[in-house]
């Protein structure tokens, strides 16, 4: 029986990297984010990589790198949704998941993107108005534990250095 809705998310598999790259140049229509990826690989950097599956196929990812600073915190970068299936509500179910992973495990994680879409899938703008970013905080969401707008400074990893 073929599958018509994606499971769970689940961590990716060793030898899923090729498919994953493709993904994300359909999803992104470039390399620039894929070579993000495999960049946070090389330097040690990733926290965490997970896939969202239908059938036999990989639809959703995304990538959790850690910051610099603040020790422990998580960077959501990048996410993708095939591009056949975008608009039918996969990345925000993947994304919920991931903000409610977050606030169970006691996890901040911040996102850097669209703020409408992030915050109907968990993320907070204004508990991320408190941070200090070298990127747009108008455009800097937060999901984790508690309600407060915590005061930190975000190091991102190397691999964002000149993105």
């Amino acid at each position: 029986m073929k599958a018509t809705f994606p499971g769970f998310t689940r961590p990716m598999r060793p030898g899923e990297e090729e498919v994953v790259t493709d993904l994300l140049d359909a999803a992104f229509g470039g390399t620039e984010e894929s070579r993000l990826v495999t960049t946070l690989r090389k330097k040690g950097e990733m926290g965490g990589e997970m896939v969202l599956p239908l059938g036999d196929r990989i639809i959703g990812y995304y990538a959790l790198s850690h910051f610099r600073a603040p020790q422990g915190w998580l960077c959501l970068a990048p996410v993708a949704v095939a591009p056949d299936l975008q608009r039918h509500g996969h990345g925000r179910r993947m994304i919920r998941q991931l903000t409610e992973w977050a606030r169970l495990s006691g996890q901040y994680v911040v996102v850097l993107g669209q703020v409408e879409f992030y915050e109907k899938a968990g993320f907070r703008q204004d508990r991320a108005t408190r941070l200090t970013s070298p990127y747009p905080i108008e455009h800097t969401l937060l999901a984790g534990p508690g309600n407060a707008a915590p005061k930190e400074t975000l190091r991102y990893p190397k691999s964002f250095d000149g993105l």
